[in-house]
């Protein structure tokens, strides 16, 4: 019992890797009971890949924290009775397994619904469960390409360079998430449950919703624009000090003339080229020169601290360790404190958002089999001996 506005509402995850563990992650975040099915013959890869220790594995960490593990064998009769049981006593279900994989093991959304009929069935596919391609499985980085989100990644005027793997997955996820949260508000209203059909590939193209509109209307094909931005100019990222670099972004005629003051020339601000953001735009090349001559003599801390003082968007480009060492992001909780079973102290990635009655997070990621006697004892009401059996016969582990 954390707190939080989903205390009291259970998830069960059938998932894989990143995306379909992200939508527990948020829910549990949220103060949901969060219980991953696993077992030792089909580790998640995020528990495998270039470890040694399943149990401390740092990808299977970062996206797995205040979670629950039970061990079921789910290529058994009996493991998918059990799973079906458990579905009985919980609100919530999200898989994103491969296409076709949870009816073929006898827990599709019909299957489920018959054991719990106001169920919120969650589904993740590429393409979605439905239509000529829903056969297809794939990876982030197939995601955001067949979404068009990787068409526009890349350095201006120049071919496609590609999307950042977890960015597909997370968002992705989140679309997920918000989705049960809806059709979770849908059956308290009206007590029934839903089927909620999740597609990676619709979730990246909502993120260029624009330039999807921009084709269909206009025809217009937009290539790739480095930093530019259509609403603001200046928005690119220059050099400073020592080869660092500060993004700078400016959204107003206001904020260019506060910035045309701290690089001492305000006579840019009333500058014919420069005087509005459609000649900044015109003219964003010699912008862009013009403002990096100035940075590139300063200190990307200090300047970055400074045009924050004065409501200019900016920061010094950072490497993942000095993200990590943030002390700002420490402070506002982007970042959180768990502890493992072993009682060592981890970091996490913590939610995005701040809340009056937050549900409290304390744990990391479990190790495998960590709450099978909780789940199959307390929520399942199988004795010592049963539990026993199920795991000499190779059912739950």
């Amino acid at each position: 019992m954390r707190g939080g506005p989903l205390q009291g509402v259970r998830v069960v995850e059938l998932t894989k890797v990143w995306a379909g563990p992200c939508v527990g992650k948020l829910l549990g975040y949220l103060g949901a009971e969060v219980i991953r099915v696993e077992s030792e013959g089909s580790l998640d890869v995020t528990r495998t890949y270039g470890v040694d220790e399943i149990n401390n594995a740092p990808g299977f960490q970062s996206v797995n924290p205040e979670k629950l593990s039970v061990q079921v064998n789910m290529k058994t009769k009996e493991g998918i009775a059990i799973i079906l049981d458990l579905l009985g006593k919980s609100d919530i279900l999200v898989e994103n397994l491969r296409p076709g994989a949870v009816k073929r093991l006898g827990l599709g959304y019909e299957d489920v619904r018959a054991t719990k009929p106001d169920i919120i069935y969650v589904s993740m596919g590429m393409f979605g469960s439905e239509g000529p391609l829903s056969y297809q499985t794939g990876y982030a980085p197939c995601f955001a390409a067949l979404g068009g989100l990787s068409s526009r990644v890349g350095y201006e005027g120049g071919a496609p360079e590609g999307m950042n793997i977890r960015y597909a997955d997370s968002t992705f996820g989140a679309a997920a998430a918000y989705g049960a949260l809806v059709a979770l508000l849908h059956r308290r209203r009206t007590g029934v449950g839903q089927f909620v059909d999740v597609s990676a590939v619709e979730c990246m193209s909502s993120m260029i919703g624009d330039t999807l509109m921009d084709y269909a209307l206009n025809g217009a094909i937009v290539g790739c624009e480095g930093n530019r931005h259509a609403e603001m100019a200046p928005h690119n990222v220059y050099p400073c000090r020592n080869d660092e670099w500060i993004s700078i972004a400016v959204n107003s005629d206001a904020q260019w003339a506060s910035l045309a003051q701290r690089m001492g020339q305000p006579e840019l601000a009333t500058q014919p080229s420069f005087c509005s953001h459609s000649m900044r735009k015109a003219h964003e090349a010699e912008l862009d020169t013009v403002i990096a001559a100035w940075t590139v003599k300063q200190d990307a801390c200090e300047l970055s601290r400074e045009l924050q003082l004065h409501g200019i968007a900016a920061a010094r480009s950072q490497s993942s360790l000095d993200l990590v060492g943030d002390p700002i992001l420490w402070e506002r909780g982007f970042y959180q404190d768990v502890s493992d079973r072993e009682g060592r102290a981890k970091a996490t990635l913590g939610p995005s958002w701040k809340m009056t009655r937050a549900a409290s997070i304390n744990h990391a990621a479990p190790q495998l089999g960590e709450h099978n006697a909780y789940v199959l004892g307390d929520i399942l009401g199988l004795s010592s001996e049963e539990q026993q059996r199920l795991t000499d016969a190779g059912i739950t582990r």
